[in-house]
Formats: C-alpha cells, sequence, structure tokens
C-alpha cells in the first residue's frame, strides 16, 4: 500500500514536470514569465502556482492520508486483512499479538471451507437448514472480522517504545515525574489489555466454530430437526448479540 502511493506521487510529480516543461519550454509552447508579454507572464505563473498546489495535495493524500488507519470498507478480502496486519508484524510490544491473529484468520478460512463442505453432504443448498447455517456463519465471520478490525485500530495508535524512552530517560535524567511514567503504562497496559480481548473473543468463535462442525457431522439423517435447537447455534448466536461490548 505505501509502495503504491509511493509511485503515485512520483508519478505525479513527473506529470507535473512535464506539463510544465512542455509549457514554459521555448522549443515548444514558449509561455515566458517575466517577458514583454503580460498575458504570458500570468499564465506561466499561474501554471506554477497550481504545479506547487497540484503537488501539496498530491504529497498530503499519498503520504499523510496513507498512515491514517483505512476505513472498515477498505478491507474487502481475506488477504487485505492479512496485509493490514503484516505491516504491525514487527512492532514492538505487539508481535505476538499480531502473529496469533494471523493465524487465527487463516484458521477461521479453514473451518468455514470445512463448514460449508459438511453443510454441502447432509443439505442441498436451497434447503432452509443450509441457508440458516449459512447465515449463521456469515454472521460470525463479521463478527470475527470486527474483532480483527478493533486489533488494527489499536496497532496503528499504539506506540509502545514511547513508554520505554520515558522510563530511560527518567531513569537518567528525572525528566519525568513518576505519575507521568505511571499514566503512561496504565494506557500502555489498556492497549495491550484490548488487543488480547480481541484475540480471547476470535479464539472463543474458532472454538464455537469446531463445535458446530462437530454438531454437524452428528446430524446424521435427522435434517428435520430444528437447527436453532443445536446448542452451539445457541451459542453463537448469544455471542453475535454480544458484540456491542466488542466494538473498537
Amino acid at each position: 500500500m505505501r509502495l503504491a502511493n509511493g509511485l503515485k506521487l512520483t508519478g505525479l510529480i513527473v506529470g507535473v514536470a512535464i506539463t510544465d516543461i512542455a509549457v514554459l519550454s521555448p522549443g515548444l509552447l514558449g509561455i515566458e514569465i517575466g517577458g514583454g508579454n503580460a498575458m504570458e507572464t500570468a499564465s506561466g505563473t499561474t501554471l506554477l502556482i497550481m504545479s506547487v498546489l497540484v503537488l501539496c495535495y498530491g504529497a498530503f493524500r499519498f503520504l499523510y492520508e496513507a498512515a491514517i488507519m483505512p476505513s472498515a470498507t477498505t478491507f474487502k478480502t481475506h488477504d487485505d486483512y492479512i496485509a493490514a496486519l503484516q505491516a504491525y508484524r514487527g512492532m514492538k510490544g505487539l508481535k505476538r499479538d499480531i502473529v496469533c491473529s494471523i493465524d487465527q484468520l487463516n484458521r477461521l478460512q479453514r473451518k468455514k471451507r470445512a463448514l460449508i463442505g459438511l453443510l454441502e453432504q447432509h443439505f442441498d443448498r436451497t434447503e432452509l437448514s443450509f441457508r440458516k447455517f449459512a447465515a449463521v456463519i456469515a454472521a460470525v465471520e463479521k463478527l470475527f472480522y470486527n474483532f480483527i478490525r478493533g486489533i488494527l485500530h489499536k496497532a496503528h495508535v499504539f506506540d509502545a517504545s514511547s513508554l520505554s524512552g520515558m522510563e530511560k530517560k527518567s531513569g537518567r535524567t528525572a525528566l519525568f515525574s513518576e505519575r507521568l511514567i505511571s499514566e503512561k503504562r496504565r494506557l500502555y497496559d489498556d492497549y495491550l489489555g484490548a488487543v488480547k480481548g480481541y484475540l480471547s473473543a476470535n479464539e472463543e468463535i474458532l472454538l464455537k466454530l469446531d463445535q458446530l462442525l462437530l454438531e454437524i457431522s452428528r446430524l446424521g439423517y435427522a435434517k428435520d430437526r430444528n437447527v436453532e435447537e443445536l446448542p452451539c447455534m445457541q451459542e453463537i448466536d448469544t455471542l453475535i448479540k454480544q458484540t456491542s461490548f466488542y466494538q473498537s
């Protein structure tokens, strides 16, 4: 993502430069700034001002906005989430959490494929039971990705180095009070706690999907059984209804 934005900015700079050269070069359009023609001077000056504005806007768009956490609509596929997490894989204080979240994403995909495959063995895709199971799987997957976005949001604003830097400086020169360092440490722990909370919630989802796999495999020929009565379906439904407690 950062490489693509860098290439776009480079392309913009090259495009502006070519345009300026074409307009101001004597051998081409030959508009002259500071010559005897007031119209040419005004046009050339306007072009240069517009070029600066375009470059400033491009730098803001491709560099500053690229550093802002993308909105939820940016992530459309499994690979989008993986790529976003990979960007934080080397972050101090969150390395293991990020690796764990990537592993959870991959396991979610495997379980989802296994569930759909198992459902196709028991039901036709047009059957109501299949649609009910598929709807629950889609809802729990949405919840799972919501937690992943929570991890990404926390990682985007997390800064473990600032705490360690304060502690080191405080030990040598007492630049910061113990109260300030304590508050910083508490905030640091809150970030870590939130990330681990999301990881735990997603691990619970994966466990529920494992249980759902087992329950579906035991259905046998009992297709007439109400799928909402399956214990795991009820537990998953409860979990989905608790989404508001895990908002990022």
